[in-house]
């Protein structure tokens, strides 16, 4: 079988009826390759009027990813980074030693009724690099290599596969595709790591016969060439990687290797002794209520 474990979202509000699906961290498994958190957000109109901006807010010992469908957000850090978010394009952010930044609703959508649809996904750094210096670094749609199999579309957005591969620097070994499959193709998904998952974005799937409905993240066993399949078009991402190198403790924004170094950092945040944004008088204040142990965090902890 080239399935291993199926996984469905748990929705959460993020404030204001912002509603994502949560699929990772879940009980029966922490992580896929390097990736510890993943949100997909939408489709979902955003009305005129409506307030969706995320505050400011802090990470440490993760890279964000951010890759839309649909859409558009404006993201400011505190080194200094404005960029504009739309889709097809890769927004890496290596939070590293500590980094605060903001999502909002750029200025042309305010008081407009748009579509936002989309993915964020965490990948932990490796151990190694849980305290290198923050960066952002965005590479636009147009640097995405797109690949033609059929009648179907394969962007390779971070990693290498089928002869391609993306400028998105990593840390470790990392896979992510954007994959659009024709009605009544298949494609054959070779084991481009030693970790593999992929996400039925919009439509349902079969992997080696197997049925993975819409909105499902279906973690791939090791080692084998999958099958996938849909009778009407169909999108999905494929993500993975090298496996983490150990546990990781994660707290609200915040992970790590060691749980101290968690309680440092939402002692640094409650503070505010962590960079600021510039222009940013708002932020988001750290949970009152914490667990014991980092170890203790659960789904219900708030991430954002």
């Amino acid at each position: 079988m080239s399935i291993a474990i199926k996984l469905t979202g748990h929705e959460k509000d993020l404030g204001g009826g912002f509603m994502v699906s949560r699929l990772l961290p879940a009980a029966a498994r922490q992580s896929v390759g390097p990736f510890v958190f993943f949100d997909h957000f939408g489709p979902l109109m955003v009305q005129a009027g409506a307030n969706h901006d995320v505050r400011p807010h802090p990470h440490i010992g993760l890279a964000t990813v951010t890759y839309l469908f649909e859409g558009a957000m404006l993201h400011r850090d505190s080194l200094g980074s404005v960029q504009r978010i739309e889709p097809g394009a890769i927004n890496w952010m290596t939070a590293g030693r500590g980094i605060v930044h903001s999502e909002r609703a750029p200025d042309d959508l305010k008081g407009k009724a748009y579509l936002q649809h989309g993915l964020q996904l965490w990948a932990a750094l490796p151990k190694a690099h849980e305290e290198t210096a923050p960066d952002f670094v965005h590479t636009p749609a147009s640097d995405i290599p797109v690949v033609a199999l059929g009648a179907s579309e394969v962007r390779v957005l971070i990693g290498a596969a089928f002869g391609h591969t993306s400028p998105v620097k990593t840390f470790s070994k990392t896979v992510y595709l954007d994959i659009r499959l024709a009605a009544g193709e298949h494609l054959d998904l070779p084991p481009l790591a030693d970790e593999l998952a992929l996400y039925a974005v919009d439509g349902d799937l079969e992997v080696d016969g197997e049925a993975v409905a819409a909105r499902t993240l279906a973690i791939l066993t090791p080692g084998v060439v999958a099958k996938i399949s849909a009778s009407a078009a169909a999108r999905f991402v494929v993500m993975g990687g090298d496996p983490l190198d150990g546990h990781r403790f994660i707290w609200w924004n915040f992970v790590s290797s060691r749980k101290e170094r968690i309680v440092q950092a939402g002692d640094d945040w409650a503070a505010q002794t962590m960079a600021q944004v510039a222009g940013e008088t708002e932020f988001i204040p750290l949970p009152q209520r914490k667990p014991a142990r980092a170890e203790d965090a659960t789904d219900r902890t708030p991430y954002l």
